[in-house]
């Protein structure tokens, strides 16, 4: 038996009754799909949402990059279990997903991407909007989509959608290969009707798999533990993807053995558990960053080794230190030199426990003391730094974070991606719950916030969800308020301004560049940025495009405004200017270094000096080998 359907048609029918299982709990793949129309898919797919709006349901964006954030943000409270796909129109509509699927794939997040295409026929060349590539017919913008997906296809005839949509959800649900899948669909294919399979549209349900250890990997894994003095937990966002949290609390409780984090994987363990000491790297702790400077065996579970979590390369210094890697993607488990442990993390973990177990391991007491009085002068640090003396002045960024860390409780998600925030967050941010700490840093996107905290309330409609985000990071890409507005997506936003890009001027200040180009203020006669700040009215912008704002000048004021703002049931954003950070209430410095080289020749005194200090911290750089 068969059925006739366009292939816009049959995709949409075919989407809906996609499958995810794990751990006995099943759910759809594919929730909904997210789309602007143009001439490239409003008669394909744009019609084929209409024909099957009861199947897949339709939520309106008004950028496509964003779209897949807020696609991401689903897939990521979904524990990668589910997502959304995007559809857009043919150029420039196809190549704003760029930026969205290379935070997808990055981060191993899954989304579906259906851009259109042009003619397969070419019965119209050029059409609107085409690249013509005179070396290659096959070629069109769409293929810029190829390296930053897991999987690309192009549907050229409708019988070729068959296998297309099938190794799509392969790679969607695969937990090493997922990230963005690209099924680019040329105009007139996607309109052109089929006579399908009944097969086609049957209930399908992808197994997402948990391997465990290979039995000699794991007797590896034991006895390098074993044999370690002083070793250390860094945990990664495969914590989380595997939902293996509290098999890592199991573990650190029967060792003993300190867990640092990555932006991905803070949270973990909850803040005040004994065995979390915060995160690491260039932005952690330095209770974290001191254990890592000694240990002897870092046990990465779930991580990569971005340059920020080893400092560059310059962070574990022990003598002899070694790794061993718990990963699922045996591309990961090898990094550093390590010893590999090819496994869920979940898997992993609980196995690891079961054999350490046995043999009664625990680290010495006098390691966990000495961990735990560092612990402990953090947080009197991270105090220090939340305090706010005056209420009646404007906060600096860490009182603002203190504010809000003293009204959430463990429901409360708090989101952000880019700018001066990810720094103090990741040293200062109590972490209540396993998925409270939403920090996109694979990518560091600015302009993620917002739509991720849609596709996140969407996926978890009863917490509150707080989109953080920065001047610099609003104006990259505040459109998506008004589809929260037009949704009723109650979504939080705490707008910080202060004046530029604060992050990228404190660094262009530490490397010689003098912060040029960084703030948000007139020219001077020099021609400079130094100036007078604009007169830019980011609560009015906000306001405008429907949300409702309420403006913080004081600490008093922004505690008052939080609070309101968490009741509310509609999108609500709180707008509060900054103070520039002091030595009392600003975050603590960088605990290790960020290798961003600086200019080997130059004239001005300040380049000169930061060279200097660049070529003593390249000095202590090791190769793992």
């Amino acid at each position: 038996m068969s059925i006739r359907l366009t292939v816009a048609q049959a995709l949409v029918r075919f989407l809906a009754v996609q499958y995810t299982e794990r751990d006995g709990v099943r759910q759809r793949l594919i929730g909904a799909t997210w789309g602007i129309f143009g001439h490239g898919n409003v008669a394909g797919l744009g019609q084929a949402l209409v024909e099957y709006g009861d199947d897949m349901p339709y939520h309106q964006g008004r950028n496509e990059q964003s779209m897949v954030h807020a696609a991401v943000g689903y897939a990521r409270q979904s524990n990668r279990l589910s997502t959304h796909a995007v559809t857009t129109s043919i150029g420039p509509g196809a190549t704003n997903l760029v930026t969205g699927a290379a935070l997808a794939t990055i981060n191993h997040l899954p989304v579906l991407l259906l851009p259109g295409d042009i003619f397969a026929t070419r019965v119209a060349d050029p059409v609107l909007q085409q690249l013509e590539v005179p070396y290659a017919g096959d070629v069109s913008v769409n293929d810029s989509l190829r390296p930053v997906s897991r999987y690309f296809d192009r549907v050229t005839r409708p019988e070729a959608l068959i296998p297309a949509a099938l190794q799509a959800m392969r790679v969607l649900t695969d937990p090493v290969e997922s990230g963005a899948v690209t099924l680019a669909l040329p105009q007139d294919v996607q309109a052109e009707a089929y006579d399908w399979p009944e097969e086609f549209f049957a209930e399908r349900t992808w197994v997402v798999r948990r391997p465990g250890a290979d039995p000699t990997e794991l007797a590896e894994a034991v006895r390098a533990i074993r044999a370690a003095e002083k070793p250390l937990v860094i945990a990664g966002g495969g914590v989380h993807h595997s939902r293996a949290e509290e098999a890592l609390a199991e573990f650190a409780e029967a060792t003993g053995i300190p867990v640092a984090s990555t932006q991905a994987g803070k949270g973990s363990l909850r803040y005040d558990h004994p065995q979390d000491v915060g995160g690491v790297g260039h932005t952690g702790t330095a209770t974290a960053n001191e254990l890592a400077r000694q240990a002897d065996l870092v046990i990465g579970v779930g991580t990569r080794y971005t340059d920020f979590t080893t400092a560059s390369n310059t962070l574990f210094t022990g003598d002899g230190v070694r790794f061993l890697n718990l990963n699922i993607a045996g591309h990961d488990g090898h990094k550093l030199a390590g010893q590999p442990l090819i496994a869920d993390a979940r898997s992993g973990l609980t196995e690891l426990t079961e054999a350490l177990r046995l043999h009664g391991h625990r680290v010495t007491d006098t390691y966990v003391g000495e961990y735990t009085l560092d612990k402990e002068r953090w947080e009197q640090r991270v105090d220090a730094c939340y305090e706010a003396d005056e209420i009646d002045v404007r906060p600096t960024q860490p009182q603002v974070l203190g504010a809000l860390d003293a009204l959430v409780d463990e429901s409360d998600v708090v989101i952000n991606a880019a700018g001066s925030l990810p720094g103090d967050l990741h040293k200062l941010w109590r972490a209540r719950s396993r998925d409270q700490y939403h920090l996109e840093y694979g990518y560091s996107c600015m302009g993620y916030e917002i739509p991720a905290a849609i596709g996140v309330k969407m996926a978890a409609p009863e917490r509150n969800v707080w989109a953080l985000v920065g001047d610099g990071t609003y104006l990259m890409m505040p459109t998506e308020i008004v589809t929260a507005v037009q949704e009723g997506v109650a979504i939080k936003m705490l707008l910080i301004q202060n004046h530029g890009y604060a992050s990228i001027g404190g660094l262009s200040e530490s490397v010689g560049g003098e912060r040029f180009g960084t703030a948000y203020r007139f020219q001077s006669d020099d021609g400079t940025y130094t100036g007078a700040p604009l007169p830019v009215d980011l609560a009015a912008n906000v306001a405008s495009l429907g949300m409702r704002v309420l403006r913080a000048k004081t600490v008093r004021d922004l505690r008052a405004a939080l609070a309101e703002a968490r009741a509310a049931d509609t999108p609500t954003c709180v707008y509060v200017e900054t103070e520039t950070a002091d030595t009392v209430s600003g975050a603590p410095p960088a605990q290790a270094w960020w290798d961003v080289p600086v200019a080997e020749t130059a004239t001005r005194a300040s380049a000169v000096k930061a060279r200097e200090l660049y070529e003593r911290h390249v000095s202590t750089r090791r190769r793992h080998l």
